[in-house]
């Protein structure tokens, strides 16, 4: 098996992206994470241009790292400068750094409108700095800026720059569509004339300004190049850089290329959310391979055939990237999707089951009101069991009373009173909140918290009303999605009413009852347990 050598870039070239900045500390813990995924080089930053980088590749050098380089990041010298006097190069040395990666000016327009010199001093540049960077024993990387672009607008320029970036010692040459906009038949044809050109291997680092970024690393390892450079999640300036995320299996699975080392590709949905936390950019439902949407099927044909093959509507199993196969169920639903559902926990069920039948018609007149379950899996959850006769009641609701208050020199308040029977017990109490949904949900939990511990560990953690009509104005109806977490999984329950409240109390009933069954099955668990 052919090896591709994944070079990512996160750490440098990922924090371009609009919206991202890493703390050393964010920084350190995605690098160890990077390096337990299993890839090839992390480049950690640019030591030359702020302190932050340069203490990274201080907190680098006193950790173990099992399957990756550490690279730093920087130019070429200066135009009328000594690459031994330059103070990147310098800084790039004293980073530790054993692999050193350097960009340099491939396109003849960028040297002369951009770096201001002649192309002739361009490639001094590029002839002095890696010959420096080699004699300090360094492994280097010339990153071809522009080559592509380059390449289209003097090829014979773009040529004698990698060619030169050979000659001095590189130990790679990597071709950069920095623009982001080449096709990828270009790439192809461009890398294949490359890889027979020059000795030295050959990498590819493209960007996705035509959403093609994929694709043109595909090329460019069908062309020969054996290293990629990309970041998690596809992170980076402008339309970002290749998604390693979708690189990774697409070489390696369909490719039968070696990305990562064994056992490993199936921890990439995993590290994926993890830089996506440490990011604060949680992933896209939707991306391919490791999103959470990436294997969740809706249609009933199409579940009723992944019941029969998985191969039938997913181009990979799920498992192999770490992910799930989810089934979703709207009024899109058939037969099919229920019974999948159902067999998931445990309930026996069949296609001429007339409970089957029932619950598939609730559901779509559910939808048909504008109850949504395919973000609120835990209100389905709870839906089902009841239907097929699992039906926990916990408690016995009376009454609830809001009150909502302003005053001339205060803020609103509420406050809610709540009545309810927990067995024999009854018990009557009240809270106030931010807001009346807040005040209903305190005054839930103040009253059940000694019967049911388990919710000292429960909280909201998202809350989001969608109105299903706007043109009933503030007669509309609305939809409420809640999210609640624990110390184990979160689950979203779902409520609609024209009423905001009765519509958060249905998501919050649910969201209770599904914490009671989970709390009753992990209990169950424990006690079937021998001592």
């Amino acid at each position: 098996m052919d090896r591709v050598f994944i070079y990512d870039t996160t750490l440098r070239d990922g924090t371009q992206g609009e919206g991202i900045s890493l703390s050393v500390e964010d920084k350190v813990k995605i690098a160890a994470r990077l390096d337990q995924l299993g890839v090839a080089y992390i480049e950690g930053g640019w030591p030359g241009s702020n302190p932050k980088d340069m203490e990274f590749f201080q907190r680098a050098q006193q950790m173990t790292w099992k399957h990756a380089k550490i690279a730093a990041f920087g130019s070429t010298c200066r135009p009328g400068s000594e690459a031994c006097d330059d103070p990147n190069l310098r800084a790039l040395i004293e980073s530790g750094a054993p692999v050193v990666t350097i960009f340099g000016k491939s396109w003849d327009f960028h040297v002369t409108a951009a770096l201001r010199t002649t192309l002739e001093e361009n490639l001094r540049l590029v002839r002095d700095s890696i010959t420096f960077l080699k004699n300090q024993g360094r492994e280097v990387i010339f990153d071809a800026e522009h080559f592509y672009d380059g390449y289209k607008g003097n090829p014979a320029y773009a040529k004698e720059v990698v060619m030169t970036a050979e000659k001095a010692g590189a130990d790679w040459i990597v071709l950069c569509d920095t623009n982001g906009g080449t096709l990828p038949h270009d790439v192809l044809s461009i890398t294949q004339e490359m890889v027979f050109t020059l000795r030295a291997p050959v990498g590819v680092h493209v960007h996705n300004d035509g959403d093609l970024a994929v694709a043109n690393s595909i090329m460019g390892v069908m062309a020969g190049a054996r290293q990629v450079q990309g970041t998690m999640n596809g992170y980076g300036e402008r339309c970002g850089n290749v998604n390693l995320c979708s690189v990774i299996p697409n070489l390696q699975l369909k490719m039968k290329m070696e990305c990562l080392p064994e056992g490993k590709l199936q921890t990439l949905t995993d590290a994926a959310h993890f830089v996506g936390e440490i990011a604060n950019m949680p992933l896209r439902n939707d991306m391919p391979f490791v999103g959470h949407s990436a294997f969740a099927h809706k249609g009933g044909i199409h579940v009723s055939a992944l019941m029969k093959d998985p191969g039938t509507y997913e181009h990979i199993q799920p498992e192999a990237v770490g992910n799930h196969r989810r089934v979703l169920v709207s009024e899109l639903s058939g037969m099919s999707n229920v019974i999948y559902k159902a067999k998931e926990l445990g309930l026996d069920v069949n296609r001429q089951n007339a409970d089957t039948k029932q619950i598939i018609e609730q559901i779509k007149n559910l939808e048909h009101q504008g109850f949504q379950f395919e973000g609120a899996e835990a209100s389905f959850e709870v839906l089902l069991r009841r239907a097929f006769g699992e039906d926990p009641v916990p408690f016995v609701l009376d009454s609830i009373r809001l009150i909502i208050e302003k005053r001339s020199d205060a803020d609103f308040t509420s406050e809610a009173m709540i009545k309810l029977r927990v067995g024999d017990q009854v018990v009557h109490t009240a809270a106030e909140g931010n807001g009346p949904v807040n005040a209903v949900d305190n005054a839930l939990r103040k009253a059940l918290l000694s019967h049911y511990p388990f919710l000292a560990e429960c909280h909201l953690t998202d809350y989001k009303v969608r109105v299903l009509d706007g043109k009933d104005a503030t007669e509309a109806k609305v939809r409420v999605l809640i999210e609640t977490r624990d110390s184990h999984d979160a689950w979203g329950t779902v409520g609609v009413s024209t009423n905001i409240i009765e519509a958060s109390w249905q998501a919050l009933m649910d969201s209770f009852l599904y914490g009671y069954m989970r709390e009753r099955a992990r209990a169950s668990i424990e006690s079937s347990r021998p001592a």
